[in-house]
C-alpha cells in the first residue's frame, strides 16, 4: 500500500477502515486583553481581635457570633463592683471641693479670704475632677465595645470566665468591602496606576468575576523581590466575599487582535503543539498535521502567533482519533455548530497527541 503525505499514515484510517469523522472549525480573529495576573487574599476593610485591657470576671455578653454590630456599642461587661464604688467615691469628693471652691470664692470677691486659700480649694477641685475622670476610666475598661461597625466572629466567652489582657475575645472585621494586598513585579510599574479597575476571580464561585478598582501603591519597591505592593478594594455588599479568600486578580494592560483556536483543537506533544488542518487532496479532505506557535489563553481559545491563518478550518475534537495524513469525513453542519459552541468560556483543555 503507497504511504500518504504528511508522515506515512495508511489511507483509510479512523475506526472502520474508512475516512474518520471529525468536525471542524475555523480559526477565528479574536481580540486578547493582555493582563498582568497575581494572587492575593482577601481582608476586611477593618479587622481586629478584641481583648479586654484588665483581668477580670465575665459579667455579661452582649453580643451573638455572626451579629452586625454598630461602632461603640457595648460588646462584653466585665465585673465591676469596685470601680463603680471607687467611681461614686471620687464623684462625692468632687462635689464637696466644688462647694469649697464656690464658697472660699465667693469670700475671695468680698476681701474676706486671702488668694493663697482661694488657691488651695482650687486645687483640691482640680484633683478631685480629675480623681472622677481616672475613676469613669477604669470602669470604662470593664466595658469591651466595638470600634467600628462590622461583624461579629465565632466566640467561646461566656458570663463568669476570666479574662487577662492580650486574651482573644471575639474578631471584629468590617466587610461591607474587602480589601486586597498583592505583589506586582516592578517592570509592569507603568502599567498600573490607582484609580485602575481590575477584576478578580474566587474558587468558591467558578464563573464569576468581581469588579473593583486599585485603591493605592506602596512608596517602596521590594529591593529583595524587585516587586512593589498594590492595595485593591471589593465592595461587598452581600458578604459573598469572605477575609482570608484566596482571590486570582487581573489588571488589563491593553487589547490586540489575534488569531485564535479553541483549547480542544490543540495537540501537545512534547514542547510542541500541533493542530490539525483539513485539505483538500483529490476527492477527499485529509487531517493535515501542523506545528503552531500559541500564546496566551482567555475564555476556552489559544492565541496562536504563527503556523495558521484566520478562516482554515480545523480539527475541532476527537485529536487522539486521527493521524497525520489521515483522510477524514467531515461530518454535518450541526456536528460543526456542537464544535463551534465548545469554543466557549469552560472548553476542556487541549489532550496530548496521539
Amino acid at each position: 500500500m503507497a504511504a500518504q503525505k504528511g508522515g506515512g499514515a495508511p489511507r483509510g484510517g479512523g475506526g472502520m477502515g474508512g475516512p474518520a469523522p471529525v468536525n471542524l472549525v475555523p480559526a477565528q480573529s479574536k481580540t486578547f486583553t493582555d493582563a498582568i495576573d497575581v494572587i492575593g487574599v482577601a481582608k476586611g476593610r477593618q479587622s481586629v481581635t478584641l481583648t479586654a485591657a484588665t483581668t477580670q470576671l465575665v459579667e455579661r455578653v452582649r453580643f451573638t457570633d455572626g451579629q452586625s454590630v454598630a461602632k461603640g456599642q457595648v460588646l462584653v461587661e466585665l465585673k465591676s463592683t469596685e470601680q463603680s464604688a471607687g467611681s461614686a467615691q471620687a464623684q462625692a469628693r468632687l462635689v464637696q471641693a466644688q462647694r469649697d471652691y464656690d464658697r472660699w470664692k465667693q469670700l475671695a470677691a468680698q476681701g474676706y479670704a486671702s488668694k493663697t486659700a482661694l488657691d488651695q480649694r482650687e486645687a483640691t477641685y482640680l484633683a478631685a475632677k480629675a480623681d472622677v475622670e481616672a475613676a469613669r476610666a477604669r470602669e470604662s475598661d470593664r466595658m469591651v465595645r466595638a470600634p467600628f461597625s462590622g461583624v461579629m466572629g465565632l466566640s467561646d466567652i461566656a458570663p463568669g470566665m476570666l479574662i487577662n489582657p492580650g486574651v482573644a475575645i471575639v474578631t471584629l472585621d468590617d466587610i461591607s468591602a474587602v480589601r486586597v494586598d498583592f505583589e506586582v513585579p516592578d517592570r509592569y510599574l507603568a502599567s498600573v496606576r490607582q484609580g485602575q479597575p481590575l477584576v478578580a476571580r474566587i474558587d468558591a464561585y467558578p464563573g464569576e468575576t468581581i469588579q473593583g478598582r486599585i485603591q493605592t501603591l506602596d512608596t517602596r519597591i521590594d529591593e529583595r523581590t524587585r516587586a512593589f505592593t498594590a492595595r485593591a478594594e471589593f465592595p461587598n455588599p452581600g458578604g459573598k466575599l469572605k477575609p482570608g479568600m484566596m482571590m486570582r486578580i487581573s489588571i488589563a494592560r491593553g487589547q490586540r487582535d489575534v488569531v485564535a483556536a479553541p483549547e480542544a483543537a490543540l495537540s501537545v506533544q512534547g514542547d510542541t503543539a500541533f493542530v490539525y488542518v483539513v485539505k483538500r487532496d483529490g476527492d477527499r479532505s485529509v487531517a493535515e498535521q501542523r506545528a503552531v506557535l500559541t500564546g496566551a489563553r482567555q475564555n476556552g481559545l489559544v492565541e496562536i502567533r504563527e503556523g495558521l491563518q484566520v478562516g482554515e478550518q480545523i480539527v475541532a475534537d476527537g485529536l487522539n482519533k486521527i493521524q497525520p495524513g489521515q483522510p477524514v469525513r467531515v461530518q454535518a453542519a450541526a456536528g460543526a455548530r456542537e464544535a463551534a459552541a465548545d469554543t466557549q468560556p469552560g472548553a476542556r483543555s487541549p489532550r496530548p497527541g496521539a
